[in-house]
């Protein structure tokens, strides 16, 4: 690809830079919940279903709605539909705090489902637009080590005004940020010039819906990443909704340590890990797409044998290991997905294909977030969280299978082009 054409040479990474301050609130947004579910317990009377419910709603309103937003944002200008996604999910963060029942609460987090899932469809095809294949992991692990980093703030910051407030001042805290951003990104956001990219890239038309559907389809790699993604998701969804309240259960802690505990060893780590991951598979690969696959295939294998530590009752300490562990090595390899992703389809793809992976993985991470309610009182959470083992030696073998068997073929029927 040619550079961004008028656009400074070094807009690339300051749009990177910003989007990982949107990212860390989109995150702090969505997982705050998770920190004060004691007072939403007392106050509002929820079960554990109930409160595996908020959790659940949330992301199957977002699966829902992310099919459409990556056809707009295949469409429409992605930059402006990042803005219009962060104003909408900041109005109703600043709402949730105004919930008065459960069924409120509920409805509050489906309306944040959908809006939040226009965001990253558009904001990931928006740094591939940017970014080429020699950058575009780094600046993508980037992107994801905001969004882990927002878990740490959003948990910490719920917490503790929890102790000292109440659950509410948090939402509208993060709201109030939302929309300030916002207002920097309509200035700020430029999506990449049309004269920059070349005219595989061009927008596709309303009717090639179907036609881009089943092109996607047709790409193995592709389905055995959306596979992965779906099994990941469901082990990381289980641990942002769960591990707080592990905490707090196991060992005494308060809201503001339980929240700070379940989210800073869990995200602190992966968020150093999904800057060297994106690192590392730039250097791994070397414009070889492929490779990537391998590299993430590595580090889930490593990742899955921790977390069976939770089988033998582990001390604080103990726990922090392993969580730190097992997060690293998710991280670094949870990069793979999106960016072989963007390999190997045409830009006039990404937010499309980019979307209904973040469909499928949503409709899991739901479905285990509910199941891991459900199990609590049989298994505990301990329990669950040495099941999520298996997941994720499950998510690490179709990788593989994907680097072994299918990669080749399918980068070779992209426009005719021979694979590497």
């Amino acid at each position: 690809m040619s550079r961004a054409g008028k656009l400074s040479p070094r807009y690339k990474w300051e749009l990177v830079v910003f989007l990982c301050v949107v990212a860390m609130v989109n995150y702090a947004d969505r997982t705050a919940i998770s920190a004060v579910f004691p007072l939403l317990g007392a106050e509002l009377g929820m079960s554990d279903v109930a409160l595996a419910a908020l959790g659940s709603f949330f992301l199957w309103s977002y699966a829902v709605g992310s099919p459409f937003a990556g056809v707009l944002a295949d469409r429409f200008s992605r930059s402006r539909l990042v803005v219009l996604s962060l104003t909408a999910w900041s109005l109703v963060t600043i709402w949730t705090g105004f919930a008065h029942s459960a069924t409120e609460l509920l409805v509050m987090r489906i309306m944040l489902g959908v809006t939040e899932c226009a965001y990253l469809p558009a904001a990931l095809a928006l740094m591939a637009d940017h970014h080429d294949t020699d950058t575009r992991a780094t600046a993508m692990g980037l992107h994801l080590a905001g969004l882990n980093f927002g878990l740490i703030a959003g948990g910490t910051l719920a917490g503790y005004l929890g102790d000292h407030l109440g659950w509410r001042p948090s939402f509208y805290i993060l709201g109030a940020a939302g929309l300030l951003l916002a207002g920097a990104g309509l200035i700020f956001l430029r999506d990449r010039p049309r004269d920059a990219v070349d005219s595989a890239s061009a927008r596709p038309s309303w009717g090639t819906i179907g036609t881009d559907l089943r092109a996607l389809s047709g790409i193995v790699t592709w389905r055995l990443l959306v596979g992965s993604g779906m099994l990941i998701s469901i082990g990381t969804w289980i641990f942002f909704n769960w591990l707080p309240l592990y905490y707090k259960e196991t060992f005494n802690l308060s809201l503001t340590a339980a929240g700070f505990s379940g989210t800073f060893m869990l995200q602190m780590t992966a968020t150093v890990g999904a800057i060297a991951g994106g690192w590392l598979s730039d250097r791994v690969s070397r414009n070889v797409s492929r490779r990537r696959m391998l590299f993430g295939a590595v580090c889930y294998f490593g990742a899955a044998p921790l977390l069976l530590g939770f089988l033998v009752h582990p001390t604080y300490a103990l726990v922090s290991v392993f969580i730190a562990g097992f997060a690293l090595l998710r991280a670094l390899g949870s990069i793979t997905e999106p960016t072989v992703t963007c390999d190997l389809l045409q830009p006039r793809l990404r937010s499309t294909a980019l979307a209904l992976m973040n469909t499928a993985n949503c409709l899991a991470g739901g479905i285990g977030v509910l199941v891991a309610g459900f199990l609590k009182s049989r298994f505990g959470l301990g329990g669950v969280f040495a099941g999520v083992s298996v997941i994720m030696f499950v998510a690490a073998g179709l990788v593989l299978a994907g680097y072994l068997v299918y990669f080749i073929r399918d980068a070779a029927e992209r426009n005719g082009q021979v694979a590497r």
